[in-house]
């Protein structure tokens, strides 16, 4: 009995890694603070990356989204996203090789279109009607295609500022971005969704 709990201990803390609110790790903080102001952006071109793409990812503790290390981790992902060789509009964690449920995304429905970061995001509704709309993916380099989208949604996630759960309502093409990007906090790809 004792041996099949040995063996089942770290299957257990591999499944509790991806669920709940865990701690930021020695590793994703290693990779947070690494040198640059830009981090590598994971694509299906590589096996390893495409595999690592596919994997679900977990929740913040709060106390890590208070802390010097989230704040790094978002300026971090905003350069990424924003530099000449990416120049997107949205990215999310595991496109810099990070397992957690963070974007970062343009708010085109905002004056001055800025860039804002969202820890432990979910859509909590969609709603609207659906429409087609051309989509392209950083870690999808060279290909586009026609996906269906909900026209308005409603966002919940940890306010960055005051560390409390807040939600709003996000509309047009910022609700197009935010959906590309929290598929891939749940291991999708919009190339899964194209229409035929």
């Amino acid at each position: 009995m004792r041996r099949i709990a040995l063996l089942l201990l770290p299957v257990l803390m591999v499944s509790a890694c991806h669920q709940g609110h865990v701690s930021l790790t020695k590793p994703e903080i290693q990779l947070i603070n690494a040198e640059g102001d830009v981090m590598r952006v994971l694509t299906v071109d590589c096996q390893e990356d495409s595999l690592f793409l596919r994997t679900p990812s977990s929740d913040f503790r709060v106390g890590d989204i208070g802390s010097d290390v989230y704040h790094r981790l978002a300026e971090k992902m905003i350069a990424t996203v924003t530099s000449p060789e990416q120049d997107g509009v949205g990215i999310a964690g595991p496109q810099v090789g990070l397992l957690r449920r963070v974007v970062a995304v343009q708010r085109f429905d905002k004056d001055g279109q800025p860039f804002d970061v969202y820890p432990n995001i979910r859509i909590t509704r969609k709603g609207g009607s659906l429409e087609l709309g051309r989509e392209g993916c950083l870690s999808v380099p060279g290909k586009r295609g026609e996906v269906m989208r909900y026209h308005e949604i409603e966002i919940s996630y940890v306010s960055p500022q005051t560390l409390k759960d807040t939600s709003e309502t996000v509309r047009d093409f910022t609700a197009v971005i935010f959906q590309h990007e929290c598929d891939h906090l749940d291991g999708v790809l919009y190339i899964d969704k194209i229409e035929n």
